[in-house]
């Protein structure tokens, strides 16, 4: 069966044309307006994949159509691609601050709108059924308890490293995250007692690392994959997959206890923040970073630094270690960068 796209556009030529870049591969179903895809959204929501929407339309237009779906739960279900000539920052932003999953301009490329669609109806084939095979898998552990920790942990370096992958990488990143992840937590823990780690919540930020960038799986490729400089605009976007992450750890908080839950979140949203300030999403100061996420942002920033990227070459461990401790990377706290010397040669090792 094929998967249902429906059309939003008042200009019959502009549906036509999707309609027949798309129809050979999906089920068509088009609407003239926000009220008419409404009717049909409510009738229909359980089965359509995709909304290709204009946003200058009569009686009810694009922008009041995506406010009356944040209401409900149709986002988490249901992927939507801007389609428009608009091309105003403002209101590309206020799009994905909406929830929308991609934004396409007009005019565009017949292959490239294919692709999009592609990837979107992926995309979403992969987070609607997260949710019920973690809970499925989670539930087989439980009734083998020598299994469970084991596989739990094999699921959430899976859900870690589905990004590398779409990223074209091998989700070795992930892995290497989580050894420095654990060495800089066990020095955190030996020399600042004030912080309260223990062995089971180094053990919980160590296995949460694995989740810091699970936000990019909402980012669309053309800003993903870019190869060269972001936009300043395309970095506001990327700079979402922190929030996006805790969005979609609290669509599966019933998997895991409730303090690991805490401190995957706490990585996701807060790993991009920096000791002076000036980092992203809340710009939080000092100590008003986790803990667990200022030990994860150094972990990924030395792996970052030290390994090719689709945008960047590698850096030499020497510099690297003396970019992070100038702040040229970053701002961490003295007692992070404390802890960095004394395990320097087991980061080194890895």
């Amino acid at each position: 069966m094929k998967n249902k796209i429906l059309i939003v556009d008042d200009s019959n030529f502009n549906r036509e044309l999707l309609h027949d870049i798309l129809s050979d591969d999906y089920e068509i179903l088009m609407a003239e307006d926000g009220i008419i895809a409404k009717q049909i959204i409510e009738e229909k929501q359980s089965e359509i994949k995709v909304i290709l929407l204009d946003l200058m339309m009569p009686r009810m237009n694009g922008i009041e159509l995506l406010q009356y779906l944040k209401q409900y739960s149709w986002f988490n279900k249901i992927g939507i691609i801007i389609i428009s000539s608009e091309d105003t920052v403002s209101i590309e932003v206020q799009c994905f601050e909406l929830g929308v999953t991609d934004f396409i301009h007009r005019p565009f490329n017949d292959r490239l709108v294919k692709k999009r669609v592609d990837n979107v109806c992926s995309l979403f084939d992969i987070q609607n059924n997260l949710e019920n095979t973690v809970r499925i898998q989670t539930q087989d552990l439980i009734e083998k308890n020598a299994q469970l920790a084991r596989s739990k942990e094999n699921v959430i370096d899976i859900l870690g490293t589905m990004v590398e992958y779409r990223n074209f990488e091998s989700g070795e990143h992930v892995k290497r995250v989580k050894k420095y992840t654990k060495i800089l937590a066990d020095s955190m823990m030996k020399h600042y007692p004030e912080y309260h780690l223990d062995d089971h919540k180094v053990e919980m930020i160590v296995s949460a690392s694995a989740l810091h960038d699970i936000g990019k799986i909402a980012i669309s490729d053309a800003i993903l994959l870019k190869p060269g400089k972001l936009t300043d605009e395309e970095f506001e976007i990327m700079k979402t997959h922190t929030t996006k992450g805790t969005e979609i750890i609290n669509n599966i908080n019933d998997v895991w206890e409730d303090d690991y839950g805490q401190i995957a979140k706490q990585i996701c949203e807060y790993h991009h923040e920096r000791y002076d300030g000036n980092g992203y999403p809340e710009k939080l100061v000092g100590d008003m970073i986790p803990i667990s996420a200022q030990i994860v942002a150094l972990a990924d920033v030395y792996d970052s630094l030290t390994h090719e990227r689709i945008y960047k070459k590698a850096i030499d461990k020497n510099k690297a270690f003396e970019m992070i401790m100038n702040d040229e990377c970053g701002v961490f706290s003295d007692k992070v960068k404390f802890c960095l010397i004394k395990i320097r040669e087991e980061f080194e090792k890895i």
